[in-house]
């Protein structure tokens, strides 16, 4: 068994077989091949597969080009006041629990189930904004409600804050509207 050297502290082995002596040694080997830091090296018959994909996400892509509004988005709104006051990382995982939740709740629904559809996983749109406190938060949630608009207010416990707002996944020109005054998150 020969081994093939791909980095001075990594070593692959290689199964090679001679079929006589004047023929040339052939090297039988997985054709993707892991190195230590575990990056991809991809060799040609894994590249025709990698081609049709890339293919077939360009046919869907120039088919979603024609109705660019309708990008399905999730809108995630934070407080200010909690950006302001708060650790960086405690905010960003209040967003967190809100979009999760969101998702969770309203995981039947169609527009949810093509979100998370394991061909979009890649792709997902948010849109992060901000509220300037508690106030404007409730009074959005109210507007949301009065407008249809399914959504969850992520309450902070046991002090019983709310911290967030995510909605469900959403044809982006169905949501947009209830959006346009707020800020993005800065």
């Amino acid at each position: 068994m020969a081994s093939a050297v791909v980095s001075a502290a990594f070593r692959l082995p290689l199964a090679t077989r001679r079929f006589s002596n004047s023929s040339p040694r052939i090297s039988l080997h997985h054709p993707t091949i892991w190195t230590r830091h575990l990056r991809r090296i991809t060799t040609a018959s894994s590249m025709s597969q990698l081609t049709s994909e890339t293919d077939a996400s360009r046919t869907n892509d120039e088919n979603s080009a024609e109705k660019p509004d309708d990008v399905v988005v999730q809108y995630v709104v934070l407080r200010r006041d909690l950006i302001d006051s708060w650790p960086l990382g405690s905010v960003v995982t209040q967003g967190c629990h809100a979009s999760v939740a969101a998702i969770w709740s309203f995981r039947d629904d169609p527009v949810t189930l093509q979100y998370c559809d394991p061909q979009h996983i890649d792709s997902m749109h948010k849109v992060t904004l901000e509220v300037k406190g508690e106030t404007q938060m409730m009074n959005l949630s109210e507007k949301l409600n009065s407008g249809g608009i399914s959504h969850k207010v992520w309450m902070e416990h046991p002090e019983n804050i709310p911290t967030c707002i995510a909605t469900k996944p959403y044809p982006k020109s169905q949501v947009s509207p209830f959006f346009k005054k707020l800020k993005l998150c800065k």
